[in-house]
């Protein structure tokens, strides 16, 4: 059975942007919270209110010495998972481009899907951590929900303008010399 041009090379088509970029994003959108606010603001840490929390987690009250030491051991596994999310996502965008990689990092379809992870950080992260669980809020006492809703809202507009970065960048294809257009693979 005879194969077309396009047919080939659909086959050997580079794996697109989207994964490794939203993992990316996940990771770096963590760090961006645990670094901001956790650690630079000091607005909250893992735990900061789990007095008021929904799953029985025992208060750790940080303006203790012996609370605020459990709060940054659980801020420490927080960024041991955006860590690994970071790693992850350097590893599976290693494997997919091997060639051209400067283009890879200038590529909106990369900084779009990184945008579009730290997005769906902050939407995971701020329904399950803040509003189901309850554990720890953006900036607990009056007006908490404001504040927790302001970085739903903001990880809403994260996805929303990560989308539609990636979506007006040129496509990548790794094998295609930097002056011809490609087709879009991510």
């Amino acid at each position: 059975m005879a194969t077309t041009a396009s047919e080939a090379r659909a086959d050997t088509a580079p794996a697109g942007l989207q994964l490794p970029g939203t993992v990316l994003g996940v990771g770096l959108g963590g760090f961006a919270d645990g670094i901001l606010l956790h650690q630079l603001l000091q607005w909250h840490h893992m735990l900061t209110s789990t007095n008021d929390d929904r799953i029985g987690v025992k208060y750790y009250n940080p303006d203790t010495v012996s609370g605020l030491e459990m709060n940054t051991v659980w801020d420490g596994v927080f960024h041991v998972v955006c860590w690994l999310a970071v790693l992850t996502g350097l590893a599976i965008l290693y494997s997919r481009v091997t060639h051209h990689r400067r283009r890879v990092w200038t590529s909106r379809a990369l900084w779009g899907w990184i945008l579009v992870g730290w997005g769906l950080f902050n939407l995971v992260e701020g329904v399950l951590d803040h509003h189901i669980l309850g554990i720890h809020h953006v900036y607990a006492g009056d007006g908490q929900i404001w504040w927790d809703l302001g970085f739903l809202l903001l990880g809403a507009l994260l996805v929303a303008g990560g989308w539609l970065l990636q979506r007006g960048g040129q496509p990548f294809d790794p094998e295609a010399p930097a002056g011809r257009q490609a087709r879009r693979t991510a």
